[in-house]
């Protein structure tokens, strides 16, 4: 069906979103899962004590927002790509839930911040120990990523007491090449001191699925626009409507419904005979 230029865009928008959420819904699920199930870190699972813990409480919560944004790229994909309003009245729906739980967490994280901040120490402590102990390289690129993200070496920082040494990034000026900053000393001042930095992430996180729940509504309405546009067929003949059910060379047809069960409209042209001619 076609679309105007609004309708494109946002169906391009929709498409360029869903991607990004797909790749990152694959991060998290595959990351999740490796840390559930994993030979080094599934005992930590079948310990009851530890159900509470920080590292389990993380690995579900990964496993869980994984698959959910999963759903979320399937309907959205699908109802952009194939234009289907259907599928794009669920995905306005779960993106909605989406972006309100993204604003929540976001308030939440900024007035509890002490809570929150010792439960990602408390995390990556736990993935710190397991790679000491197995060295599982899984959890390496996942440590990797975090030291660059947060520019940190371990829980030392000196380089040469850090076993984690490998997973650390490059320093950036010589009295770093003998110590950085340590990663628990880091994550706790970026709660301390960038709170409010903390909670413009989850709240800027929650914009972005805003600005996709208005794409797929407006694509849903010019998708509906276009199909309650009514299709005419234009007959040269008048008598072939009777007579001649099918249309021949001499008619002009229009091939394109909005719907197959749709009866035409019919509009005969007016001969000269029917043209009132003015008079003098």
């Amino acid at each position: 069906m076609a679309l105007d230029g609004c309708g494109l865009a946002c169906k391009y928008i929709l498409v360029i979103f869903n991607i990004i959420f797909a790749v990152l819904g694959f991060a998290f699920l595959g990351l999740g899962m490796w840390l559930r199930f994993s030979g080094s870190t599934r005992g930590i699972f079948e310990i009851e004590a530890l159900h509470s813990s920080a590292f389990v409480i993380a690995v579900t919560v990964l496993i869980a927002l994984g698959s959910v944004m999963l759903i979320v790229v399937v309907f959205g994909d699908y109802g952009a790509c194939s234009e289907k309003r259907c599928s794009l009245k669920v995905f306005s729906v779960l993106v909605s839930f989406l972006a309100l739980a993204e604003v929540v967490v976001g308030v939440l994280v900024y007035s509890k911040s002490a809570e929150f901040r010792m439960s990602v120490v408390e995390f990556y402590s736990s993935m710190y120990a397991l790679y000491l102990s197995n060295g599982d390289p899984v959890i390496g690129i996942t440590l990797t990523f975090i030291h660059k993200m947060l520019h940190c070496c371990g829980v030392t920082g000196v380089s040469a007491l850090e076993v984690v040494q490998n997973t650390c990034p490059k320093p950036d000026g010589w009295i770093q090449h003998i110590i950085m900053p340590n990663c628990p000393g880091i994550i706790a001042d970026v709660f301390n001191s960038k709170a409010p930095l903390v909670m413009g992430m989850f709240v800027g996180t929650g914009a972005l699925l805003i600005i996709a729940l208005i794409c797929s509504t407006t694509l849903s309405k010019k998708m509906s626009q276009s199909t309650s546009s009514p299709q005419y067929i234009i007959l040269t003949h008048s008598t072939s409507v009777v007579a001649n059910p099918q249309p021949s060379q001499h008619e002009f047809v229009s091939t394109s419904y909005p719907h197959p069960d749709q009866d035409p409209v019919f509009f005969t042209p007016l001969t000269v005979a029917n043209i009132p001619m003015p008079h003098a």
